[in-house]
This record gives structure tokens, C-alpha cells and sequence, in this order.
């Protein structure tokens, strides 16, 4: 097969404020991203591009908010891309769809991952249901929780972890190197990236990595990206009290989007919010935010902001300074490429 290339140029502008810091292609729906989706089902490496003016010569190009299936990838081999279905593949055009397709791409991915391979050993501690459904990684551990599949299949990555008294339902992932809290309350479709640490009530989220909702309150209907930490208490509503359309603001096209009846927080990355914050049903958090106020919050707190009532600037050295603490506490460091990436975020925010 020709060369892939997954390209961002047209989508990404509607996708804020994920694709800021990331290509579009980055970005994980079910357990994978949608390039490493691209590359386990062609065995093959996939370039990324933002390029408008592509020449089409020796490679084909896919638009980058492209989610592949094993069908999709089969049907191109057949010429046959005029019968695909719903179910072939999906594209996702707006954040909310993340969340809303999750549910499928969590399943599409179990398949893909968990294909002509075993299982770890399920410990006996662990009340299970549809145990057929479930696939645990070496490494991981798991002890006196409750892990229901008969909703939907759960993944539990390498070296992952889950404490006792969590419950869950699938559809569910659980990235390697993540850890579930004691007590934790999981609704699918649920996917927690790598090394993020979780606990409270989560339903029908995404957490990107490294990121921490590590206690107390309510996460649903929302995205979250790298990086972020939710402080104790914090909950977002995801439906609004007249159950009307929930409306997201996106500041690049300077418009509102309907979300549907439920949709609740899409932070973007290296943003945090204070205990207790109470975020509203479609609130957008752009880059490297720091959120605390009092009362509901607004529903668009642009990047680089330092509270809100009133909005204050987050100094850009002193947002830098403190990326690089969290990065510490999970033992990374702060790149030059993030620093000059985060300045021109900074400059145009």
C-alpha cells in the first residue's frame, strides 16, 4: 500500500482546544490514538501532516479525524470505499464527538488489541461479570473491585492499577501506567489515558494522559486533555436545568456549536482547575489555565487564564514554571519544543 498520510489542514480549527497542541491525529478516542490505530492495522508507520497544498503523487491522503477499523482498511484493498457504513469507520468534526463516539471506538479497539491473545490472570479477589469480555495486561494490578463487561468490554493496560472498592462498567480502558482509586465509580464509555490518575464519579469521559481527576466529584459527558489536574471536589454538570441543547463556544470561528442534551467539560492541556470548582455544562478550557472563582463557571475560559471573576493573564514564565512541577511529580520534564510551543499559544491567546 502506498504511503498514509493523515492530514489536519481542514479539520482542526473546529477542534479547539485539543488540536492546539497536538496534531488531530493525536488524539485518543477508545484505547488508541488515531494514529496508532492507523499503524496496528497496516503494520506500517503513518506520517502527519498540516500541509494545505499536499501533492497526492505516491501517497494517499486520509483526512486526520479519520477513526479506522479493521473493515475500513480491508475495504480499501477492495476499491470498495463507496460501501462503507456507519459502522466502518467515523469522523469525528467537533470535541464533543469524542465523547459521543467513544463508546464505539472503545469496542472497535478492544478487538483490534485484544486479537488472538490471552488474557493475565483475573485476581480471585475481584467480583467479576462476563469475564469473557475482559482483558487485563501484564503487569497491571487489580484488587477487591467490581468489573461489570456485560455492558460493553473493559481494558486494563500494562502495569495499570486498581484499588478496592472501585466499581465499573464497560465499555472501559484503563492505559498503562494509570491508577484507579479507592472507591472510584466508573460509567462506560470511559477511557483513562496513560498515567492518569482517577477517582469520584467519571461517566462517558476521556482523559488524554497524565492527567488527575484524583478525587471526589463528578466527570461525564467530557474530554480532558494532557496534563491537567481536576482538584478535590471539582464536578462539571453535563446537563443543563431546562434539558435544552447545550451550546460550546469555539473562539478560532468565533461561533457556538450544538452539543446535544448532555456534554460537559473539554479542558485542553496543562490546565487545572481549584477544589470545589463547579464547571458548567459545555464549559471549554483552553491551554495552561488555572481555574478558581467562585460560583459556576463561565463556559469559556480562554488559555492562559488566571482565575476567573475577573479573568487575570497566567504569566507565561510562571505557567512554564509550574507545567514543569507537574511534569516532576510524574517524573518528566518540560521540553524546548512545548516551551516554544506554549509561547506562541501564549502570544496569540
Amino acid at each position: 500500500m502506498k504511503e498514509i498520510v493523515l492530514n489536519d489542514n481542514l479539520v482542526k480549527n473546529d477542534l479547539f482546544p485539543f488540536a492546539l497542541t497536538r496534531h488531530v491525529a493525536e488524539i485518543r478516542i477508545g484505547i488508541l490514538t488515531i494514529r496508532e490505530k492507523w499503524e496496528q492495522l497496516l503494520n506500517q508507520s503513518i506520517i502527519l501532516s498540516s500541509d494545505e497544498n499536499m501533492s497526492p503523487d505516491n501517497i494517499t491522503v486520509f483526512p486526520a479525524n479519520l477513526v479506522p477499523t479493521k473493515e475500513f482498511i480491508q475495504s480499501l484493498t477492495k476499491n470498495a470505499r463507496k460501501d462503507f457504513g456507519e459502522d466502518v469507520y467515523k469522523t469525528f468534526e467537533y470535541p464533543w464527538h469524542i465523547f459521543q463516539f467513544n463508546d464505539w471506538a472503545l469496542r472497535k479497539d478492544f478487538e483490534l488489541v485484544t486479537s488472538g491473545r490471552i488474557s493475565a490472570t483475573i485476581p480471585e479477589t475481584v467480583h467479576v461479570t462476563n469475564s469473557r469480555n475482559i482483558f487485563i495486561e501484564e503487569g497491571a494490578t487489580l484488587s477487591h473491585c467490581t468489573l461489570n463487561a456485560s455492558t460493553g468490554p473493559i481494558y486494563v493496560g500494562r502495569n495499570a492499577e486498581i484499588l478496592e472498592g472501585s466499581i465499573i462498567r464497560g465499555p472501559l480502558a484503563v492505559c498503562e501506567g494509570s491508577t484507579v482509586k479507592m472507591g472510584t465509580k466508573i460509567y462506560g464509555a470511559t477511557t483513562i489515558g496513560p498515567y492518569c490518575t482517577v477517582g469520584g464519579e467519571i461517566k462517558n469521559s476521556i482523559l488524554f494522559g497524565y492527567s488527575n481527576k484524583g478525587h471526589d466529584g463528578y466527570l461525564g459527558d467530557a474530554v480532558i486533555g494532557e496534563w491537567c489536574n481536576l482538584g478535590a471536589g471539582t464536578s462539571n454538570s453535563n446537563l443543563k436545568n431546562n434539558a435544552g441543547e447545550v451550546k460550546v463556544w469555539n473562539p478560532i470561528s468565533n461561533s457556538w456549536g450544538n452539543a446535544g442534551m448532555k456534554c460537559g467539560l473539554f479542558m485542553g492541556d496543562y490546565s487545572r482547575s481549584a477544589i470545589n470548582t463547579s464547571f458548567n455544562s459545555g464549559t471549554v478550557v483552553g491551554i495552561s489555565s488555572s481555574v478558581f472563582g467562585e460560583g459556576l463557571t463561565p463556559t469559556f475560559i480562554p488559555s492562559f487564564s488566571w482565575g476567573y471573576k475577573p479573568f487575570e493573564k497566567y504569566e507565561l514564565e510562571k505557567g512554564i514554571r509550574d507545567i514543569s512541577n507537574w511534569k516532576k511529580l510524574k517524573g518528566k520534564t518540560i521540553t524546548e519544543e512545548e516551551i516554544i510551543q506554549l509561547r506562541n499559544i501564549f502570544n496569540q491567546s
